[in-house]
């Protein structure tokens, strides 16, 4: 049985799932630093692999979807050096099965082709994780600035504030800056989510999308929203996992 290494190379988190067959072993998120060579980045799976009792020696193939080239190009060398053979990095020319019904096709990142793919695979359509069709295809979407991305340019900007864990207060009046500030960023990003899913409902009626999150604070923020129906942690993996099948 194959042994498949699915990597998700985002802007702030590089997360692996180990996989043997359809089923994921494991999984694992570090944060991105794009500028490590091939041989570190072995290193670091190797250590990871070995909670699993595995190694890099045991890896028959790598998935790689990436939004940073520089770890595009160390994932590529470490599968050539360390596992000697290619990596399937999700790009154009590469199999997918999903219709981009998109103006610039080749704008679109291989996380959001793997999230339209499992999200219709497991739950249907249409579907809004990015909006998918009933078909199957991707329609779009909206980007806004991540939750750990907002919150950080508040405690860089403002002086006199300090970081505070991102979780909601008890209330949304906070009697304390630790609790101000938890509310406007918790509450005001729940805002921001909620927005957009109202908009993008309303693009798609008559019909009634299923509401997907993925990512690592969507299980964060998804108990402080009203639309949000299920959340999927391993959804980008999945469609990597995917896209290898279809192209392996």
């Amino acid at each position: 049985m194959t042994t498949l290494l699915a990597v998700d190379a985002g802007n702030t988190n590089v997360v692996v799932g180990a996989y043997e067959g359809s089923k994921l072993l494991a999984t694992w998120r570090t944060a991105t630093e794009a500028n490590k060579t091939e041989d570190e980045l072995a290193i670091t799976l190797d250590a990871l692999l070995a909670r699993e009792d595995l190694s890099l020696d045991d890896v028959d193939a790598l998935v790689l979807g990436s939004v940073v080239p520089p770890l595009t190009m160390s994932f590529t060398r470490l599968a050539e050096r360390y596992l000697d053979r290619p990596a399937l990095v999700i790009g154009p020319g590469v199999k997918t099965g999903v219709r981009l019904r998109v103006d610039n096709p080749a704008e679109v990142g291989a996380d959001r082709i793997a999230n339209t793919l499992a999200a219709h695979r497991r739950y249907g359509g249409p579907a809004i994780v990015d909006v998918v069709s009933a078909e199957g295809d991707f329609l779009g979407g909206a980007f806004a600035p991540g939750l750990e991305a907002s919150a950080e340019s508040l405690f860089l900007r403002a002086a006199r504030l300090f970081r505070v864990p991102l979780t909601p207060p008890a209330a949304a009046i906070g009697k304390n800056t630790a609790d101000c500030l938890r509310s406007g960023i918790m509450f005001g990003y729940v805002g921001l989510v909620e927005g957009l899913l109202e908009r993008l409902i309303a693009e798609l009626r008559p019909a009634t999308p299923r509401i997907l999150a993925t990512g690592g604070l969507a299980a964060t923020i998804a108990p402080l929203t009203s639309g949000i129906e299920k959340v999927d942690d391993d959804l980008t993996l999945e469609g990597l996992r995917l896209l290898w099948e279809l192209n392996a």
